[in-house]
């Protein structure tokens, strides 16, 4: 068992921002990285609308000068997965991976929320090269381009408005035969003249030739008819699902499992605090994943230190690297 300052949960742009903050503030500081480093975001190909890459940057890289940033002030990355906590008895909190049990004076979660997928051949392979769970994010890649959104909630359709922005096409495959989305939302796609829609239809593959996506295999629902459809781009949004299960009920979490804060990023829970996705089912952008993490960092630091007389205001003057300015 080892005792440290702060364990950070989750390895994602909020885990590496709060590990960055925490370290810097020489605060013990272990990042529980789980099964990839870096997150959503290490699965992105390329990121343009991250700040400070004019040029755009590659996810992975992102992810690694994120992380050697963190680890520059003494942040460790471990590379395991959390099995169980323990919030019961307060701090220090106990928190086990498969291989390791940490007593943590406060606990930043940052574990994120992972997009349902459909789990059909192709998927996995053409993630980041054709298959995209985020609009925002890679919908200026497909400009001009035929585009697929899977889905007919309000999230697939938000989505295909703002991919009309760049695809020459937009076409919304919907297993169901009606749309599950609000009317206010169906009128402006209906109206939109580059959308149209596929009702009844799964995708059960997704196929590609020089390691993109050209088209997808689809199956009526109804009628069982196999056809192929040409795309260079498929969209899913099916929904995401908060990775709040290990918690085990410890910390609340709304009716759809993503863990609720205070304006200070402070859980139901004295000294475990939470940022990212794993709280935020709006924006899941990694600009506010990392300014969550900051700011449930800065939380954590001052709840560290009003425990030992020192609050934030005090722990600000004396580490200027942590002043607030602008």
């Amino acid at each position: 068992m080892r005792k440290v300052r702060v364990v950070v949960i989750g390895s994602g742009p909020a885990g590496l921002t709060a590990a960055l903050y925490t370290a810097r503030a020489q605060l013990s500081t272990v990042v529980i990285t789980g099964m990839q480093l870096g997150g959503q975001i290490a699965t992105t190909h390329d990121v343009d609308n991250f700040p400070g890459f004019p040029d755009g940057v590659q996810g992975p890289e992102l992810a690694d000068k994120m992380q050697k940033q963190a680890e520059r002030f003494g942040a460790e990355m471990v590379y395991d997965l959390v099995t169980e906590v323990d919030f019961t008895q307060g701090s220090p909190f106990t928190v086990k991976t498969q291989n390791e049990t940490f007593l943590a004076d406060s606990v930043i979660v940052t574990i994120g929320a992972s997009p349902r997928r459909l789990w059909i051949p192709g998927e996995a392979e053409f993630t980041g090269r054709g298959v995209s769970w985020c609009a925002t994010c890679d919908g200026f890649f497909f400009r001009g381009k035929d585009i697929v959104v899977i889905g007919g909630g309000d999230s697939a359709l938000q989505e295909a408005i703002f991919l009309t922005k760049f695809g020459k096409t937009v076409t919304i495959i919907h297993r169901r035969d009606t749309l599950r989305a609000s009317m206010a939302l169906q009128t402006r796609a209906f109206a939109n003249e580059k959308i149209s829609f596929i009702y009844d239809t799964v995708v059960e593959e997704i196929k590609g030739a020089d390691n993109l996506v050209n088209s997808i295999v689809l199956k009526n629902v109804k009628t069982g008819a196999v056809s192929e459809f040409k795309t260079d781009g498929v969209f899913i949004f099916i929904g995401y699902d908060p990775n709040s299960s290990v918690f085990g009920g410890q910390i609340d979490t709304d009716a759809a499992g993503y863990v609720m804060v205070n304006d200070r990023m402070q859980t139901n829970v004295e000294g475990v605090f939470a940022g990212g996705e794993i709280h935020d089912d709006v924006f899941r952008q990694a600009i506010t994943a990392a300014g969550e993490g900051c700011a449930a960092a800065l939380m954590s630091i001052n709840w560290l230190g009003e425990r030992e007389g020192l609050g934030l205001l005090q722990t600000l003057d004396e580490t200027p690297e942590l002043a607030i300015t602008g």
